[in-house]
């Protein structure tokens, strides 16, 4: 085999060495001139294609489909299901790879991930696509920095404070661990050390910490890797770290942190949460939420369990700023909402604020617009800026009795407009955080009453989903934008339709659940959307929200994340994407077939 041929480019890069020499003795080299047939149109392939140099139009009884370039490869589908197909053209003079349907058929039946890449189906290829990543994952975490795990802040005691003294000192910043000065000198001292010495040797509290203290200090660095931390607990038989960063100490690396980074620690984030005590506490908290996010990813773990855990931890943050702020008259008669991504349980990465809250009846101005102040700043601190739109608790308009969210779900019905449709998506997707739910539950099985049967509304509503192209062209090919950098807007192209689209359907439909995967279920089981279709709308859908997550993980801090450069993905992954962004083409067609969108 010509050494050029590069096996890392998908699917070769699942073959073993075996089977990567096994291709090496069987592959030739093709040469085309334009306008020459590599397979005709219906006629069964006799082996699989890779082109090296020019262009190969693939076409059907109507026209043009694709054009496939260097890298590209073809006919996957003819060969695995025994049909013929399209038709492939050379456009140009081409240089093509050739292997022969024998050998590529053996090894599909004795390599799984490599015949991954054959698959009709996306639900199979990114069900492939996520166990390729399952391998990679502790490999990944390994390579992370100490900065990116939780330290315990830096607690100095002086060298002649008492064991009592670092005692209420550990409870006060809730750490097993201080650091002690003496002169220049700087030891550590632990929760331990001071119990072995008052419970098992009887030493008088009032003893000074001197003599407890370890001046013999194991230390990493902010940028060390984690992996050099674990090796270096593991030598010198130590449960925590001190931190340094250059010559100054910032803080203390326990063990039980170290693994729960490389475990995920969701539990130990929930835990700090529910046991705050001040708004304080919650900025921390606040911060271990998204640094679990990227832990969460590395881990390889699923993006709609991600959705799931990043989700609970955000409704706990509220719940518990909720509590801390809310005057006790609030916290029985009225409901605490999130709204958008958040009520749906998609929102990963943290945007802008998006809540509201309902009464029960009304409450004295001041207590409210006191309420409304300290809940917004402080969210606000969490590094929760505010909503573009003002859909949020300080906004008088989102933070009013329920009998007043009634009123304005008729008058957005009666006189629909654009921010009438915004709003109502707004509520739809609401979930309750504090608070008496019932109260939301409410003010959604109205809306959705309202709703039924208006077939006007509906449709105007629905027709949303044509507010951005889908970026796939007329011959297949992934369409960008040069002003954004030649990338592509997965939320716009690819996400909000689909989104929407369900959204659209569910309601029209009166169904109750707020993530699309639960409202897309329950379509299906409605017999709304086939069982076929679904299972490829929901793997398009959290394959599009696996790639905007890598993209807001790897964005500089305020950028958006939504945008892709195809050129940046591997071969697989742009495959994927034109089948995810097909399955958005067809679903928008569904959509507009259903609401009769060409009628209104």
């Amino acid at each position: 085999m010509p050494k050029a041929f590069d096996l890392n480019n998908p699917p070769f890069d699942r073959l073993t060495p075996n089977e990567a020499e096994t291709l090496r003795a069987s592959l030739d080299i093709a040469y085309f001139r334009p306008n020459e047939a590599i397979i005709a149109q219906d006629v069964l392939a006799n082996a699989f294609y890779v082109v090296i140099k020019g262009t190969v139009e693939e076409r059907d009884e109507a026209g043009l489909l694709a054009l496939l370039g260097p890298n590209d490869s073809f006919d996957s589908r003819a060969l695995v299901h025994g049909q013929g197909g399209h038709a492939f053209v050379a456009r140009e003079e081409t240089l093509c790879y050739v292997i022969p349907k024998t050998v590529t058929l053996k090894l599909i039946q004795t390599n799984p991930r490599f015949a991954a890449f054959f698959y009709r189906e996306i639900s199979q290829k990114l069900d492939e696509l996520a166990r390729d990543e399952e391998t990679r994952r502790y490999g990944s975490l390994m390579y992370a920095k100490v900065a990116e795990l939780y330290l315990h802040p830096p607690t100095f005691v002086a060298v002649n404070d008492t064991i009592e003294t670092a005692g209420h000192v550990m409870r006060e910043v809730n750490s097993n661990a201080l650091f002690v000065r003496d002169g220049e000198r700087i030891g550590i001292i632990t929760g331990m050390s001071l119990s072995k010495a008052t419970v098992l040797r009887r030493q008088s509290i009032q003893m000074s910490v001197r003599d407890l203290t370890n001046f013999d200090i194991v230390s990493v660095r902010l940028d060390d890797f984690v992996f050099s931390a674990l090796l270096l607990m593991t030598k010198c038989n130590k449960r925590r770290l001190a931190v340094r960063d250059d010559e100054r100490f910032v803080g203390i690396l326990e063990e039980i942190d170290l693994l729960g980074f490389l475990a995920g620690s969701a539990q130990i984030v929930a835990g700090r949460i529910d046991r705050a005590s001040s708004q304080e506490d919650l900025v921390v908290a606040s911060r271990e939420i998204e640094a679990q996010t990227r832990v969460l990813r590395r881990q390889g773990v699923k993006v709609e369990v991600i959705e799931e855990i990043v989700s609970d931890l955000n409704r706990r943050l509220l719940s518990r700023l909720f509590e801390m702020v809310a005057p006790a008259e609030l916290r029985t008669t009225s409901c605490l909402i999130v709204m958008g991504s958040e009520g749906r349980g998609e929102q990963i990465m943290r945007t802008d604020q998006d809540n509201g809250i309902i009464l029960a009846g009304p409450v004295e101005g001041e207590t409210l617009d006191a309420f409304r102040r300290e809940f917004s700043g402080a969210l606000e601190s969490f590094g929760f800026p505010p909503c573009p739109g003002n859909v949020m608790v300080r906004n008088p308009a989102w933070s009013k009795p329920l009998l007043e969210y009634l009123a304005d779900f008729r008058r957005w019905i009666a006189l629909p407009d654009e921010t009438a449709h915004m709003n109502v998506a707004i509520i739809y997707d609401a979930q309750a955080v504090a608070g008496n739910g019932q109260l939301l539950d409410k003010a959604k099985t109205a809306l959705v009453d309202l709703i039924r049967g208006e077939q006007a509304f509906l449709a105007h509503f629905a027709r949303a989903i044509d507010a951005f192209d889908t970026p796939i062209g007329l011959f297949n090919n992934l369409v960008t934008s040069e002003g954004a950098g030649d990338a592509l807007d997965l939320k716009k192209g690819g996400i909000f339709p689909i989104v929407h689209g369900v959204r659209s359907m569910a309601i029209a439909h009166g169904i109750l659940e707020r993530s699309t995967d639960k409202r897309i279920a329950r379509l299906r089981d409605l017999g709304v959307l086939k069982t076929e279709f679904t299972n490829d709308l929901s793997q398009a859908f959290r394959f599009l929200l696996m790639l905007r997550l890598d993209g807001q993980l790897a964005a500089a801090a305020g950028a958006s994340g939504t945008l892709v450069r195809p050129a940046q993905l591997s071969s697989m992954e742009r495959q994927l994407l034109r089948d995810a962004l097909h399955v958005v083409k067809e679903f928008r067609d569904i959509v507009r077939h259903h609401f009769k969108l060409g009628t209104f």
